[in-house]
């Protein structure tokens, strides 16, 4: 749906900056409606399997329709910094909620693997505008004293969304078919556009803005080209790739080289599709690369574990569905009370055990085996939401709390892509080193060759996790003021 120039030109209906009612129930609405979208995240995660069989692709093409979904965010979320400063929060949730409900139809529908890849990345580009919308309306309309508090509840929404994901689909999964699982988001996510239309406001002043195209092709075939490399290398070792590695790896860091030092330029004259002078407080840049590993672990494991408990373990699809409920359960429960602690007491108590307890729980996966039981699984996916449950809240809170105002859109907007490039490369990355390794293990069976794939990549996860634990053990011991510097 368009965004229409009368409502682009609405007035901003408060200019309060304490939450109010109005204001809690806005941010209500818009947390119901990140809620939905985030989790079309992961909800095919367990149903991979399926879907597979049903549609005669592998894992490495499979794995697109999670990937594919987060790469689109990535390269739609550069642009919101543009759309957040042109346009009106309700024309833009509008737009972004009916793009979502099209692509939830288009899925639900698909006759084939292609459309139905189409359909994810239509519901992608709705998702990649919901999360820095509720962002830089939280920024706006919560006071800095209490934003530890909202953005734990936020956390419950990033976290537990994608988290539950699985479970939902695994019990929708036990008695439908996969179609089933968008037929039931669907009306869900028509409700709350018709919510929003009704009571979402405004609460931002619009102002002229420049979109640099050459930028959104840059993000594109930089963040584009990385993830389908890392796929592609997957697809080779199998012998499926009609496309050599090296060249998406090549074409993706040259075009995000070059994006980098456009956006340099560009922001001397305030026309940067993505700001990264935000990089220049140490604090943001530094929460960032940590915010990366986080969800790097957390769709690196969500895209493996029901491979590995469906494939190797042989569960049903509720049996892992429900298997990884607790996961989702602990981030909900830790997640509020980890935002009051950081309003009470900073980021210092809570980063660093939640990096130990986030690397604790990779390392636990990594000792899956071909004959391992499903209390393993649970246990080292639990330790590993608690973790982020824990580092999560005050590592975004920290980074977008360090900027100075004008930069908040372009602050939410870059943690929002740095998030989800490094979600796809982790499904990218975790599922390339369980197909190499699995294709590798000559003369063992299905069911060993793919324990021992998962294997390996969980040793990966766990060795990227203990740079989580390095860079949090540095964070914490930065000066305060260090952590509170605005940019000019």
């Amino acid at each position: 749906m368009p965004i229409s120039q009368e409502d682009e030109r609405t007035a901003p209906e408060s200019q309060d900056t304490g939450i109010g009612a109005a204001g809690g129930l806005l941010i209500a609405v818009l947390l119901v409606a990140t809620f939905v979208v985030i989790l079309n995240e992961t909800i095919l995660s367990v149903a991979l399997p399926r879907l597979m069989a049903d549609l005669g692709i592998s894992a490495s093409s499979a794995q697109w329709l999670t990937s594919g979904f987060l790469l689109t965010m990535a390269i739609v979320i550069p642009t919101t910094g543009y759309i957040l400063e042109r346009f009106n929060i309700r024309p833009v949730f509008i737009t972004a909620m009916t793009l979502f409900s099209l692509g939830t139809l288009v899925s639900a529908l698909a006759p084939a693997f292609g459309v139905l890849l189409v359909g994810r990345v239509i519901q992608a580009t709705g998702t990649g505008i919901m999360f820095p919308l509720l962002m830089t309306t939280v920024l706006n309309v919560v006071p800095a004293a209490r934003r530890g508090r909202m953005l734990g509840l936020i956390s419950i929404v990033i976290s537990v969304a994608p988290a539950i994901g699985p479970t939902l689909s695994g019990l929708v999964l036990q008695h439908f078919s996969w179609r089933a699982m968008f037929l039931m988001v669907l009306p869900v996510a028509l409700g709350a556009l018709a919510l929003g239309a009704v009571l979402v406001r405004n609460v931002t002043e619009p102002r002229p803005a420049h979109l640099d195209i050459a930028s959104v092709v840059l993000s594109a075939l930089g963040f584009g080209g990385l993830v389908y490399g890392l796929t592609a290398i997957g697809e080779s070792a199998a012998g499926h790739s009609a496309v050599p590695p090296w060249a998406p790896l090549i074409v993706g860091a040259v075009s995000l080289t070059w994006f980098v030092l456009r956006q340099r330029a560009l922001a001397r004259s305030d026309s940067a599709l993505l700001d990264l002078r935000v990089f220049s407080v140490r604090a943001f840049g530094i929460a960032v690369v940590l915010l990366c590993i986080i969800m790097l672990s957390l769709f690196g494991s969500l895209i493996l574990l029901p491979i590995y408990m469906q494939s190797v373990l042989g569960k049903s699809t509720l049996a892992t569905g429900l298997a990884l409920l607790p996961g989702g359960l602990a981030m909900g429960l830790f997640s509020p009370f980890v935002g009051n602690m950081f309003d009470r007491y900073g980021p210092r108590p809570l980063v660093l055990p939640g990096a130990i307890a986030l690397s604790a729980g990779m390392w636990m996966l990594a000792s899956l085996g071909e004959d391992s039981s499903l209390q393993l699984v649970v246990a080292g996916h639990v330790t590993l939401s608690i973790g982020i449950a824990f580092a999560l809240t005050p590592l975004m809170t920290t980074a977008l709390g360090s900027l100075p105002e004008h930069l908040y859109s372009h602050g939410s907007a870059v943690v929002s892509t740095a998030q989800q490039v490094a979600g796809a490369a982790g499904t990218a990355l975790f599922v390339t080193i369980m197909a190499t390794a699995a294709h590798n293990a000559d003369g063992a069976t299905d069911i060993a060759s793919t324990a021992h794939g998962i294997h390996l990549a969980f040793i990966v996860g766990g060795v990227v996790s203990l740079v989580a634990v390095a860079g949090s053990a540095w964070f914490m011991r930065m000066p305060e003021s260090a952590r509170t510097t605005a940019v000019a």
